[in-house]
């Protein structure tokens, strides 16, 4: 994704996510914006972004960020809320493990009180290692949790998983979770 594009990413995640009165932007229940209302609200704000910049970016970021409605019409963000919206998830049993990517300089408050949604409405966890691992990296050093998924379900926890595949919980108690030894002899 070129420079232009990912910006425009971004200022959607921020309108999707958690802003979305920054452009005066209704958006339903489920967190579903009509795309054209978005456009103009864009427009207003001075951000320059047309419906082939939107169907481009939902086509092609990596991330799978975005869903479009089966008409094209509407679009919402697949998780990452900050905003009450239903997305409509419902609880499926998770893998056995996931995995948890962060920084460094967090890892003892993780170990003290485990994970936290912060100002999102859930923790995010990823089924592997490596994708853990490229979401630490966005925010420094990174660290690596193992989350024991299956006591964490036993002990009555839900598990959700999102239109772009992120697994998602409401919190993680840090008896449930661990560092995963990622050094070259781990």
């Amino acid at each position: 994704m070129d420079k232009k594009l990912k910006s425009k990413s971004k200022f959607l995640s921020l309108v999707l996510r958690h802003q979305p009165e920054l452009i005066q932007l209704p958006l339903d229940a489920n967190g579903w914006a009509d795309i054209e209302v978005l456009l103009a609200g864009a427009a207003r704000q001075g951000v320059n972004i047309s419906l082939q910049d939107v169907l481009e970016i939902v086509a092609t970021n990596d991330k799978q960020r975005f869903a479009l409605s089966g008409d094209k019409r509407r679009i919402r963000a697949s998780q990452g809320h900050s905003i009450d919206v239903d997305l409509q998830l419902t609880p499926v049993t998770p893998p056995d493990e996931l995995y948890h990517g962060s920084a460094t300089r967090f890892t003892d408050a993780i170990l003290a009180t485990g994970l936290q949604p912060g100002q999102r409405r859930h923790v995010h966890l990823s089924a592997d290692v490596e994708t853990a691992h490229k979401v630490g990296s966005r925010h420094g050093k990174p660290v690596i949790f193992r989350i024991d998924a299956k006591a964490l379900t036993l002990a009555g926890h839900a598990f959700y998983l999102s239109a772009n595949q992120v697994w998602l919980t409401d919190a993680v108690p840090p008896q449930y979770l661990s560092l995963l030894d990622t050094s070259p002899q781990g």
